[in-house]
């Protein structure tokens, strides 16, 4: 159900965002979005205002008017946030947070990978990493980085449900189970 919920404000924020009269870009607004997360998670008094119901509504958006000139969020995105307040669904944002980023990656044709490596990669690997997968999947793409210390050497890069195994690993695996097989 919260699932659903969160889904429903994301889609009518990335209807907003992606208007023709909006303020910002996505990734501004994704970026805004992600700021106050972080605020809203490294402060208990904060969360306990805006989650208590004992609070009165114009407190909760005197509070959330000051923090937001500070953060310099756009207007929009404080009108959601009181929106949120509102209804009582400030206590979802992380999923909101996160369903509006994906909303925005299938809107504009982005696509989510993870890609595990041995080591850390450099930013000169990691570009050309994402050309490569963009190339294959034929829409761009944006990649989270982990180090797997399991694998010996390369990369495994995970799209959905399809799974790209350059590793050492992978190719020793590939190797033992074509000699298995006799071939």
């Amino acid at each position: 159900m919260s699932l659903a919920v969160a889904s429903r404000y994301a889609n009518a924020l990335a209807d907003v965002v992606l208007g023709s009269r909006s303020q910002a870009t996505a990734g501004e607004a994704a970026s805004q979005l992600r700021a106050f997360e972080s605020v809203l998670a490294s402060s208990s008094h904060l969360r306990g205002v805006l989650l208590s119901p004992a609070v009165p509504l114009k407190q909760k958006n005197g509070v959330i008017g000051r923090l937001s000139d500070r953060m310099g969020l756009h207007s929009y995105i404080r009108n959601f946030i009181y929106i949120l307040v509102r209804n009582r669904r400030v206590g979802l944002f992380e999923q909101i947070r996160s369903s509006f980023e994906k909303a925005l990656d299938e809107r504009t044709g982005v696509i989510q990978t993870e890609l595990a490596s041995a080591t850390e990669l450099t930013g000169e690997l990691r570009n050309s990493l994402e050309v490569q997968l963009g190339r294959i999947t034929g829409r761009r793409v944006r990649c989270r980085y982990s180090v797997d210390a399991d694998l010996l050497g390369g990369v495994v890069a995970r799209i959905g449900s399809m799974v790209y195994d350059g590793s050492v690993r992978g190719q020793l695996d590939a190797l033992r189970r074509k000699m298995a097989a006799g071939q």
